[in-house]
């Protein structure tokens, strides 16, 4: 995997300049340091959530259904942790490309204040509305699935605080291009977590509450071993002090990146919560199986996951220093380091899927569901996926937040709602159309991406001059 990314990012040394006469703002190593931790840490957490989603179905289909449904809904609360710490990472990142280290220590200071507030507001709300929120979105499942989802669902909402600032933190530390920190710091929340939910279901037997309590307590861990980290002064950016006064310049800023952002990956996350219930319809198997092929289909998007991450950093950098060269040159660079290992992952899924289908306690039908989703999934996320979720993130990088989200949300709805409504149950094609109508998403946002890319109206946004 390291060969891949030491390949694709074998760029000019950072000691000459780009043709636009100013010097690279990342060299091979620069990119590799970011790069390469990013994509183990990635592999981690995908890693750590099969092996949670084979730990709790070793207690039955029904627990199976009631975490994944769940988890649903906890993607849209982290969606929303993730896009205002994007929010703040664009921001400190531009601030260090234009040399000004000053701003950036205070853009991080008002981010961690901002999501701690946002994070115990949405925990309170959460516990106060888990029933209601449970039986809107999925009032149709069975007794025991809706058992076992509020109980997952109480605890989870504990974490949201944890979550909130593990999230900003981290992406502070990207935005330095220190990713090796958020991965070590990975590493030692998902042993917590691993050893935490073996000893939860198979020694204590708490069933469901045996893998939510230890995610709260390793992402309350991790929460507190990065703050305690962006401590130390020697540092581009550090935490000054633990009181922090709201400054309403900054925290616009943050939110001008973050609030549209959140919005759109919200709503993005809404969306699967709607199309989700849509496949709710069809019986417990049916939610097992797009459960598990959820698992599944992360190890595909790896390298994706990791690389949109690093865009943000590295572009961020290059709009603060000015140079359009730098932007053009990191994207297509990025994108090629996503694509080369990206069809390789893709292709061995696939090849050795029936072994890896094996480990699940999953019935003959769900198995055989999860192979059909796995498969449309991986052989269509090799070519698009990269198209329409990695490069985005120069849009955003770029300031140019507002045309992403009504893309992507016109696209959500048009598409992964409507269109899977359509599929799923007036066509009879139950997950596998959802998953068709998935597929046709993407090739819209990619249309409509591409085309903005090409308009350049991004400039402007980036405080580029729009004739270059």
């Amino acid at each position: 995997m390291q060969h891949f990314v030491k390949q694709a990012a074998a760029v000019s040394p950072a000691t000459r300049p780009a043709p636009d006469g100013k010097p690279f703002l990342f060299s091979p190593q620069d990119l590799r340091r970011l790069i390469v931790p990013l994509i183990f840490e990635q592999a981690l957490a995908m890693t750590v959530g099969m092996a949670d989603t084979v730990m709790i179905s070793a207690v039955g289909e029904a627990a199976v259904s009631g975490v994944s449904l769940v988890d649903m809904i906890n993607n849209l609360v982290f969606a929303i942790f993730s896009a205002l710490a994007t929010g703040g990472a664009v921001v400190t990142s531009q601030y260090l490309g234009a040399r000004h280290p000053r701003k950036a220590r205070d853009s991080a200071s008002q981010l961690l204040l901002t999501v701690l507030v946002l994070g115990l507001a949405v925990m309170l709300l959460t516990i106060a509305v888990k029933e209601p929120l449970l039986r809107l979105f999925f009032g149709g499942i069975e007794d025991d699935v809706m058992q076992n989802a509020l109980i997952y669902f109480l605890i989870s909402a504990l974490s949201f605080p944890f979550l909130a600032v593990y999230n900003a933190c981290a992406a502070l530390f990207r935005s330095m291009g220190n990713a090796a920190v958020t991965l070590k710091t990975a590493v030692v929340v998902n042993i917590i977590n691993v050893i935490g939910n073996a000893v939860g279901v198979f020694v204590l037997h708490l069933g469901t509450a045996g893998v939510a309590l230890p995610s709260l307590i390793s992402r309350a861990a991790g929460a507190l071993i990065l703050y305690v980290l962006l401590r130390r002064p020697r540092q581009e950016i550090y935490l000054s002090s633990f009181f922090v006064r709201p400054r309403w310049s900054v925290i616009r800023k943050i939110l001008y990146i973050g609030i549209p952002s959140g919005t759109e990956n919200g709503i993005f996350q809404l969306g699967r919560i709607l199309v989700v219930s849509i496949i709710a319809l069809f019986g417990t198997s049916q939610i097992a199986a797009n459960g598990v092929a959820n698992s599944l289909d992360s190890v595909g998007v790896i390298i994706g996951q990791a690389t949109s991450l690093a865009m943000i950093t590295v572009i961020g950098q290059c709009v603060g220093a000015g140079s359009e060269f730098q932007i053009h040159y990191y994207l297509k660079k990025i994108l090629l380091i996503t694509y080369i290992p990206s069809v390789i992952l893709d292709v061995g899924l696939i090849l050795f899927l029936n072994p890896i289908l094996s480990v699940f306690s999953l019935s003959a039908e769900a198995t055989a569901l999860t192979w059909k989703l796995v498969a449309i999934h991986t052989g269509c996320a090799m070519f698009l996926w990269p198209l329409a979720f990695v490069f985005p993130n120069m849009l955003r990088a770029c300031n140019d937040v507002r045309y992403t989200m009504i893309v992507s949300i016109a696209s959500m709805f048009i598409f992964r709602i409507v269109l899977s409504y359509i599929l799923g149950v007036n066509f009879g094609m139950g997950a596998v159309g959802v998953w068709i109508a998935m597929v046709v998403d993407w090739i819209c946002r990619i249309t409509f991406f591409l085309l903005r890319y090409r308009s350049g109206k991004w400039k402007k946004l980036a405080g580029l001059p729009t004739g270059s």
